[in-house]
């Protein structure tokens, strides 16, 4: 049984990948550089996800506006675990807070927000477990930018594929270029900051 609360992720050694969606003008600006670049913004949250079905559903198959393309960015094991060293949850759960109001502090000075959506199948349908998000706050989205990113690719040729595999009926076709993913360790600190649990 998968837990409700769990990062699973692309991941090695040292480093994990997470996956963004944006229009085209950002996307190919940032595969020629191999980081992010103008039109990008550095001075707005960036939500980052290691779930890719998640942004499946999110983007509608990179069809949404503003989302047509899909990279895959490839960033340090050590910045992605800073990140969520500073992270506050969106919402004041019980399971992580003592109270409304030691949550109200906390988000009101956070660099960084985590929040658990529901996970989806291949073909859309909402699951049980929850898919971490996190967002980076403008107070530290130049470290992604210029520390954390090491590679970016663009996956939207794929995610094409598997669309049309998947509106065919070929649900095994597309399922064979899911990218790969497995449950994400973290220190136990961390992990009770953004509430990962067991079950």
């Amino acid at each position: 049984m998968t837990p409700k609360f769990e990062i699973r992720a692309d991941h090695d050694r040292d480093t994990i990948v997470v996956y963004q969606a944006y229009a085209p003008a950002i996307a190919d600006a940032a595969v020629a550089a191999q980081r992010f670049v103008p039109p990008f913004s550095t001075h707005r949250m960036t939500w980052i996800k290691p779930s890719f079905r998640w942004l499946m559903h999110r983007s509608n198959w990179a069809r949404k506006p503003g989302q047509e393309r899909i990279l895959a960015v490839r960033i340090t094991r050590a910045g992605w675990e800073e990140a969520l060293a500073q992270a506050v949850l969106t919402s004041p759960e019980r399971r992580v807070y003592t109270g409304n109001d030691q949550w109200r502090t906390l988000f009101a000075h956070a660099v960084v927000h985590v929040q658990w959506d529901p996970e989806y199948s291949l073909r859309g349908a909402k699951l049980d477990h929850r898919s971490l998000q996190v967002g980076l706050s403008r107070h530290i989205i130049e470290q992604y930018v210029a520390d954390w990113t090491v590679d970016i690719r663009d996956l939207t040729p794929t995610v094409h594929r598997m669309h049309g595999h998947l509106r065919s009926g070929h649900a095994d076709r597309a399922r064979a270029l899911l990218p790969p993913e497995k449950p994400y360790p973290l220190a136990a600190d961390v992990a009770q900051r953004i509430g990962v649990t067991a079950v």
